[in-house]
Protein backbone atom coordinates (compact mmCIF):
# COMPACT_ATOMS: atom_id res chain seq x y z
CA UNK A 1 0.00 0.00 0.00
CA UNK A 2 1.64 3.44 -1.32
CA UNK A 3 1.44 6.88 0.82
CA UNK A 4 -1.48 8.03 -1.44
CA UNK A 5 -3.42 4.77 -0.30
CA UNK A 6 -2.81 5.25 3.25
CA UNK A 7 -3.60 9.08 3.36
CA UNK A 8 -7.00 8.28 1.58
CA UNK A 9 -8.08 5.40 3.51
CA UNK A 10 -7.92 2.72 1.45
CA UNK A 11 -6.82 -0.52 2.56
CA UNK A 12 -5.66 -3.61 0.56
CA UNK A 13 -8.41 -5.94 -0.28
CA UNK A 14 -7.41 -9.34 1.88
CA UNK A 15 -5.39 -12.13 -0.24
CA UNK A 16 -7.29 -15.70 -0.17
CA UNK A 17 -5.52 -18.13 1.53
CA UNK A 18 -7.04 -21.42 0.18
CA UNK A 19 -5.41 -23.25 2.94
CA UNK A 20 -7.62 -21.65 5.70
CA UNK A 21 -10.42 -24.48 4.39
CA UNK A 22 -7.42 -27.23 5.69
CA UNK A 23 -9.19 -25.66 9.39
CA UNK A 24 -12.78 -26.98 8.85
CA UNK A 25 -11.88 -30.28 10.41
CA UNK A 26 -10.78 -28.67 13.54
CA UNK A 27 -14.17 -26.63 13.46
CA UNK A 28 -16.14 -29.61 12.59
CA UNK A 29 -15.01 -31.31 15.91
CA UNK A 30 -15.92 -28.06 18.09
CA UNK A 31 -19.92 -27.57 16.20
CA UNK A 32 -20.06 -30.93 17.28
CA UNK A 33 -18.65 -31.44 20.78
CA UNK A 34 -20.87 -27.97 21.39
CA UNK A 35 -24.20 -27.83 18.88
CA UNK A 36 -23.68 -31.46 18.15
CA UNK A 37 -23.70 -30.55 14.33
CA UNK A 38 -22.50 -33.09 11.97
CA UNK A 39 -20.98 -32.79 8.49
CA UNK A 40 -22.57 -34.19 6.15
CA UNK A 41 -19.97 -35.01 3.54
CA UNK A 42 -21.03 -32.72 0.69
CA UNK A 43 -19.19 -29.11 -0.18
CA UNK A 44 -19.38 -27.12 -3.08
CA UNK A 45 -17.61 -24.38 -5.12
CA UNK A 46 -19.37 -21.62 -6.67
CA UNK A 47 -17.77 -19.95 -9.54
CA UNK A 48 -19.05 -17.78 -12.43
CA UNK A 49 -17.88 -19.94 -15.39
CA UNK A 50 -16.52 -17.53 -18.31
CA UNK A 51 -16.90 -19.52 -21.58
CA UNK A 52 -14.62 -20.64 -23.80
CA UNK A 53 -12.58 -23.17 -24.74
CA UNK A 54 -9.97 -22.43 -22.35
CA UNK A 55 -12.61 -22.72 -19.01
CA UNK A 56 -14.10 -25.59 -20.59
CA UNK A 57 -10.58 -27.55 -20.95
CA UNK A 58 -9.87 -26.29 -17.04
CA UNK A 59 -13.32 -27.56 -15.97
CA UNK A 60 -13.02 -30.99 -17.73
CA UNK A 61 -9.08 -31.14 -15.87
CA UNK A 62 -10.78 -30.42 -12.46
CA UNK A 63 -13.52 -33.17 -12.88
CA UNK A 64 -11.05 -35.87 -14.03
CA UNK A 65 -8.59 -34.86 -11.05
CA UNK A 66 -12.13 -35.32 -8.55
CA UNK A 67 -13.19 -38.64 -10.33
CA UNK A 68 -9.88 -40.26 -10.32
CA UNK A 69 -10.07 -40.85 -6.62
CA UNK A 70 -12.68 -43.71 -7.28
CA UNK A 71 -15.27 -41.88 -4.99
CA UNK A 72 -18.90 -40.49 -5.93
CA UNK A 73 -18.64 -38.20 -9.44
CA UNK A 74 -18.76 -34.41 -9.41
CA UNK A 75 -21.98 -33.15 -9.82
CA UNK A 76 -22.16 -29.38 -11.08
CA UNK A 77 -25.10 -27.35 -10.92
CA UNK A 78 -26.17 -24.14 -11.62
CA UNK A 79 -28.29 -21.25 -9.80
CA UNK A 80 -30.05 -18.54 -10.79
CA UNK A 81 -27.93 -16.14 -11.05
CA UNK A 82 -25.83 -17.79 -13.20
CA UNK A 83 -22.99 -19.17 -11.22
CA UNK A 84 -21.80 -22.77 -11.70
CA UNK A 85 -21.24 -25.26 -8.40
CA UNK A 86 -19.23 -27.76 -8.16
CA UNK A 87 -20.30 -30.64 -5.66
CA UNK A 88 -18.49 -33.12 -4.16
CA UNK A 89 -19.43 -35.62 -1.27
CA UNK A 90 -18.12 -38.54 0.24
CA UNK A 91 -20.02 -41.85 1.22
CA UNK A 92 -19.14 -42.41 4.35
CA UNK A 93 -19.18 -39.08 5.13
CA UNK A 94 -15.53 -37.81 5.75
CA UNK A 95 -14.98 -34.14 6.06
CA UNK A 96 -10.96 -34.13 5.42
CA UNK A 97 -11.51 -35.38 1.92
CA UNK A 98 -14.67 -33.04 1.84
CA UNK A 99 -11.69 -30.17 2.13
CA UNK A 100 -8.93 -31.34 0.29
CA UNK A 101 -11.40 -31.56 -3.19
CA UNK A 102 -12.97 -28.32 -2.58
CA UNK A 103 -9.11 -26.97 -2.06
CA UNK A 104 -7.80 -28.73 -5.39
CA UNK A 105 -11.01 -27.31 -7.04
CA UNK A 106 -9.96 -23.34 -6.55
CA UNK A 107 -6.12 -23.78 -6.54
CA UNK A 108 -6.88 -25.67 -10.24
CA UNK A 109 -9.01 -22.61 -10.98
CA UNK A 110 -7.04 -19.85 -9.13
CA UNK A 111 -3.65 -21.38 -11.42
CA UNK A 112 -5.70 -21.54 -14.45
CA UNK A 113 -5.98 -17.84 -14.15
CA UNK A 114 -9.69 -18.01 -13.41
CA UNK A 115 -9.49 -16.74 -9.83
CA UNK A 116 -11.14 -13.73 -9.77
CA UNK A 117 -14.61 -15.88 -11.19
CA UNK A 118 -14.37 -17.62 -8.11
CA UNK A 119 -17.08 -16.60 -5.27
CA UNK A 120 -17.41 -19.13 -2.71
CA UNK A 121 -17.01 -22.60 -1.39
CA UNK A 122 -19.08 -24.16 1.18
CA UNK A 123 -19.42 -27.55 3.51
CA UNK A 124 -22.33 -28.18 5.24
CA UNK A 125 -23.38 -29.89 8.56
CA UNK A 126 -26.97 -31.30 9.87
CA UNK A 127 -28.07 -30.95 13.15
CA UNK A 128 -30.12 -33.29 15.94
CA UNK A 129 -33.00 -31.63 14.70
CA UNK A 130 -32.34 -31.50 10.84
CA UNK A 131 -30.89 -28.06 10.95
CA UNK A 132 -28.69 -26.75 7.77
CA UNK A 133 -25.78 -25.20 8.52
CA UNK A 134 -22.85 -24.16 5.85
CA UNK A 135 -19.39 -22.68 6.89
CA UNK A 136 -19.34 -20.43 3.71
CA UNK A 137 -15.95 -19.19 2.57
CA UNK A 138 -15.39 -15.87 0.84
CA UNK A 139 -12.83 -16.74 -1.51
CA UNK A 140 -12.01 -12.78 -2.66
CA UNK A 141 -12.30 -11.88 1.45
CA UNK A 142 -10.36 -15.11 2.68
CA UNK A 143 -12.92 -15.67 5.61
CA UNK A 144 -15.94 -17.76 6.80
CA UNK A 145 -18.86 -16.95 7.99
CA UNK A 146 -22.43 -19.63 8.75
CA UNK A 147 -25.07 -19.67 7.26
CA UNK A 148 -28.20 -21.72 8.68
CA UNK A 149 -31.48 -21.31 6.49
CA UNK A 150 -34.70 -22.71 7.77
CA UNK A 151 -37.76 -23.23 6.20
CA UNK A 152 -38.52 -20.77 3.38
CA UNK A 153 -35.77 -18.39 2.57
CA UNK A 154 -35.66 -17.32 6.17
CA UNK A 155 -32.28 -18.21 8.02
CA UNK A 156 -31.44 -18.74 11.83
CA UNK A 157 -29.63 -15.89 12.35
CA UNK A 158 -29.31 -16.73 16.48
CA UNK A 159 -27.83 -20.07 15.17
CA UNK A 160 -25.52 -18.70 13.35
CA UNK A 161 -24.12 -16.13 15.82
CA UNK A 162 -23.60 -18.95 18.12
CA UNK A 163 -21.57 -20.76 15.77
CA UNK A 164 -19.20 -17.52 15.36
CA UNK A 165 -19.12 -17.36 18.88
CA UNK A 166 -18.02 -20.72 19.07
CA UNK A 167 -15.38 -20.55 16.20
CA UNK A 168 -14.12 -17.44 16.77
CA UNK A 169 -10.26 -18.32 16.84
CA UNK A 170 -9.99 -21.44 14.88
CA UNK A 171 -11.47 -20.06 11.12
CA UNK A 172 -10.25 -16.51 10.06
CA UNK A 173 -14.68 -15.65 10.74
CA UNK A 174 -15.98 -12.32 8.40
CA UNK A 175 -16.50 -9.49 10.55
CA UNK A 176 -19.02 -7.81 8.49
CA UNK A 177 -21.90 -9.19 9.30
CA UNK A 178 -23.65 -7.44 5.85
CA UNK A 179 -21.17 -9.69 3.78
CA UNK A 180 -22.87 -12.84 4.81
CA UNK A 181 -24.64 -13.78 2.07
CA UNK A 182 -27.74 -15.92 1.92
CA UNK A 183 -26.69 -18.65 -0.54
CA UNK A 184 -30.43 -20.03 -0.61
CA UNK A 185 -30.79 -23.80 -2.65
CA UNK A 186 -27.19 -23.69 -2.86
CA UNK A 187 -25.96 -27.04 -4.04
CA UNK A 188 -24.61 -29.24 -2.18
CA UNK A 189 -25.99 -27.70 1.37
Amino acid sequence: MGFLDAVMGRKKAARPDLDALFALPNAAISLQVSLDMMPTGRGSVAFRAPEGRAFADVEAQVRALLDADGGAPVEVASDEFGYTWLVVHTEPVDLPSVVTDLHAVNTTLVEAGFGPQLLCSQASFRGPQGESLALVYLYKRGTFYPFCPTDGEQRDNVLELRVRDLLNGELPLEPDLSRWFAIWGAPGL
